[in-house]
């Protein structure tokens, strides 16, 4: 697919969204989880969001599809969470040593 103006490939938008419990204090870990995202993924994300929420939330989001949530699974390491917004954004991206 191109843009009918300039001809130039459109690149699909991907968006992560980390939605984080303000009564649980866990900006910090939503921020820091953010970083790591955006490092890993600076060419092919289009938007990360940080949303604050209650009751203990934190729950990670690839374009509105619900990728991690602390609820069922824990609070996730960084390399399971790359992998999977790794697979949804750039499946044929290599993680490095994030892959082993």
């Amino acid at each position: 697919m191109t843009d009918a103006l300039t001809d130039n490939p459109v690149q699909p938008e991907h968006r992560v969204q980390i939605e984080y419990c303000t009564q649980c204090r866990w900006l910090p870990r939503a921020a820091w989880l953010a970083q790591e995202l955006l490092t890993t993924f600076e060419t092919e994300l289009t938007e990360l969001s940080l949303k604050p929420g209650t009751g203990g939330v934190f729950v990670v989001r690839v374009n509105d599809e619900v990728v991690w949530d602390r609820r069922e699974q824990g609070f996730p390491e960084p390399t399971a969470v790359k992998q999977l917004v790794r697979d949804r954004v750039a499946p044929d991206k290599s993680l490095g040593h994030s892959d082993k």
